[in-house]
């Protein structure tokens, strides 16, 4: 994988004074004014130039944010439409998808559920809004509910397939889990998006404190 890095380099500044002047105090007062005045000048030049740059940089990261939670919203939704189908579980198992590992729950806090996972679509690194290499079900006495997916991808044949670079969906760059692992599974890249269930910590957040496997 490629890494890009970024470099800064700083400058040096020397003076040098070739030849020696003979100052009058009374030039000497003229000049300290001179260098008053433009060390004002200077302070407030500075001082409106902060200012401005306070107020573009705020602006700036306004519209970052808007952004990107305009780019969230954009594949929750995408992902809702795509996954409606899945609301039953029944429809689930007929696509292809099917139980993996149980309902996984965090070891401090929060949890996934269970994992319904399509073989067919691990295998061919489908990157695809509607089509989701696992559906998330959090059981409910008895019952499974869709709270949301997770899209995986097989890290080596990812890269190999796409010149070393980490996938992205609509905007969002997938996290990359390596091996060893919980699963026992190769290293991956993976994206959860909460399109079902609200997640108070972020659409794509792994961990979902409003989902729990206290209930199968």
């Amino acid at each position: 994988m490629k890494l890009k890095r970024s470099s800064t380099s700083e400058g040096s500044l020397s003076t040098t004074t070739p030849w020696t002047v003979n100052v009058t105090r009374k030039d000497q007062m003229k000049i300290k004014t001179k260098f008053s005045l433009l060390a004002g000048c200077l302070i407030c030049a500075c001082a409106a130039y902060s200012m401005a740059q306070g107020n573009s940089t705020h602006n700036s990261e306004n519209e970052q944010v808007v952004h990107e939670h305009a780019s969230s919203a954009t594949l929750v939704q995408l992902v809702r439409k795509g996954t409606s189908q899945y609301i039953d579980v029944n429809n689930a198992t007929a696509a292809g998808y099917g139980p993996f590992l149980g309902c996984v729950a965090g070891t401090d806090h929060g949890a996934m559920g269970v994992h319904y996972v399509n073989g067919t679509l691990l295998g061919n690194l489908t990157l695809d809004p509607s089509q989701p290499q696992a559906l998330i079900y959090e059981p409910i006495n008895g019952k499974m509910r869709l709270v949301g997916v997770e899209f995986i991808l097989d890290a080596a044949a990812w890269l190999a397939n796409n010149n070393n670079t980490p996938p992205v969906l609509d905007g969002q760059v997938f996290n990359f889990v390596d091996a060893p692992n919980r699963f026992n599974i190769p290293a991956f890249f993976e994206l959860h998006v909460w399109a079902w269930r609200d997640n108070p910590q972020g659409a794509f957040v792994d961990w979902n404190n409003e989902v729990t496997c206290d209930s199968q």
